[in-house]
């Protein structure tokens, strides 16, 4: 069974399947790298905890940077926030986003009740 969460018309914020929570990209608010990722980090939380997940249960993180010099900022927040033991498996890049104020943006996969 496929359970679609927060489904609008383009996209769903949350899809479980098989014990899987994919979530849609997250981006946050703030002027800097540091304020957009613990944002954005935030809005994973609440995903996560809406899907019966944790950060604990991570399985993959694909990250985005507008400008990869950004990398190092981006992960002072990241490190901070995964639990030790529990890093999932993960890629960054740079890429466009898409509106010009936003530095990062964040897409999670997870295992879920």
């Amino acid at each position: 069974m496929i359970e679609r969460i927060d489904t609008g018309a383009r996209m769903s914020k949350i899809v479980k399947h098989n014990g899987v929570a994919y979530l849609c990209g997250q981006v946050g608010d703030g002027d800097t790298v540091t304020e957009q990722t613990r944002d954005c980090i935030s809005r994973i939380e609440a995903l996560l905890a809406k899907a019966g997940s944790s950060p604990d249960r991570m399985l993959q993180a694909v990250i985005w940077l507008a400008d990869m010099a950004d990398f190092a900022e981006m992960n002072a927040v990241w490190d901070a926030w995964v639990p030790e033991g529990h890093a999932p498996a993960r890629a960054c890049g740079e890429a466009r986003l898409a509106r010009d104020v936003l530095k990062v943006e964040i897409i999670v996969t997870a295992a879920c009740d």
